[in-house]
């Protein structure tokens, strides 16, 4: 009878760390599940889109271009040579096709909100696409930068997705006036926004 008892005993003692056991584990497990979970809704989504300019009009203008999109910020960076030294315009516009010998085939400014055009963050209204002025040294190689909440990469919104459009590269400066376009001249280097 004694040993039935010390049995009794030593079963109900295992069962009962087999149930803390499995307690302890399967609460680990939804930790585990919960602190994914959490880590896959609050990591910041990048996405990337990297392309190369080609050269237009007879020029030798060429580039390299990168669209970054982290944290709901997109940043542009275009580094450019071939070009001739002075300053240059650049923009976004409305498709990407470069197969006009001209660029013309990528059509006007990227306007989905049909402003005026002038310079980026001007009060008097400007073109999503009217990127602005940057200066190429002696070398004929120059770059710039934007960062913006007001583009997205494949996000779908027309109003900002910077997919399916190209990037244009001016032969001179954007006066920021000159209606639509800037009056900046032939389109030098072309390329399109595409995944």
């Amino acid at each position: 009878m004694k040993h039935l008892r010390i049995s009794v005993i030593a079963l109900s003692i295992l069962a009962f760390i087999s149930c803390k056991n499995q307690e302890k584990k399967e609460m680990e497990e939804n930790q585990e599940e919960m602190t994914e979970s959490m880590t896959k809704e609050e990591m910041p989504m990048k996405k990337e889109v990297d392309f190369e300019l080609a050269s237009k009009s007879g020029s030798t203008a060429m580039g390299k271009v990168s669209f970054v999109e982290e944290n709901g910020q997109v940043t542009f960076t275009a580094r450019l040579y071939g070009l001739k030294p002075g300053i240059h315009a650049i923009h976004i516009h409305e498709k990407a096709d470069c197969t006009a010998e001209d660029g013309t085939s990528s059509g006007g400014h990227w306007n989905p909100t049909f402003q005026p055009h002038g310079k980026w963050g001007d009060a008097g209204g400007y073109h999503l696409g009217d990127i602005g002025n940057f200066e190429a040294n002696e070398n004929g190689e120059g770059s710039i930068t934007l960062t913006t909440d007001q583009w997205c990469i494949g996000c779908g919104d027309a109003n900002k997705d910077v997919l399916g459009k190209a990037i244009i590269v001016h032969e001179g400066a954007d006066d920021f006036t000159s209606q639509p376009s800037g009056n900046a001249g032939a389109r030098v280097s072309c390329g399109g926004i595409i995944e």
